[in-house]
């Protein structure tokens, strides 16, 4: 379980075909200090298993399932990507509970900037806006957000100087492809749904 609060990025070493599947080398010398092998840490919002470590770099096993349906499937040598550790009890809860399972991928289709701040809206099928309200909590690239507007295959969020500063986000451009997680209460509750329509 993660938060959303972003700890930093690490740069991408090596993304090594492995099989049906990739091993991802990533470097950053805070990512690194304290971590374990069998650690969970989330790359861009994908929750993923240290598997290896090496001085200031980590190891990680990505399988097919993770290459098709988050945009790690498509990372190149030197890019970065935002991490965050997992949840430990007792720690504090700022953004929202965010599983590290992604949902799809969506793609910048919008950016409005007005000095340090931005907007952005992000276009995807709608079947996963209809997890989504006005106000509500999105997981971008691993990044805890409030939705502004939602409609029918598009959402937007409005970022502060801080995120922009501190994550990826900053750096995204037009048809850059992004990791998106929907609130888990938004699925159990479309799910109970179903079960009333069915």
């Amino acid at each position: 379980m993660f938060t959303g609060l972003v700890e930093g990025t690490c740069r991408v070493v090596e993304p090594r075909a492995d099989g049906p599947g990739m091993r991802l080398i990533v470097e950053s010398a805070a990512i690194a200090e304290g971590s374990r092998i069998g650690d969970s840490i989330a790359l861009n919002g994908c929750c993923l298993t240290v598997v290896q470590q090496e001085p200031g770099r980590l190891h990680f096993d990505l399988g097919p399932e993770t290459l098709q349906r988050t945009m790690l499937g498509r990372v190149q040598q030197d890019q970065l990507l935002n991490w965050e550790r997992s949840l430990r009890v007792g720690d504090r809860l700022g953004g929202h509970f965010v599983t590290g399972h992604v949902d799809t991928t969506a793609v910048l289709e919008r950016r409005l900037d007005d000095r340090e701040w931005s907007t952005f809206w992000f276009r995807l099928p709608d079947a996963w806006t209809r997890q989504m309200v006005p106000k509500g909590s999105i997981t971008v690239d691993g990044v805890s957000l409030t939705l502004v507007e939602v409609e029918s295959q598009r959402f937007s969020v409005c970022l502060i100087p801080h995120t922009l500063a501190i994550t990826t986000l900053g750096r995204l451009k037009l048809d850059d492809t992004v990791n998106i997680e929907t609130d888990l209460l938004a699925k159990y509750v479309e799910k109970q749904l179903a079960g009333f329509r069915a």
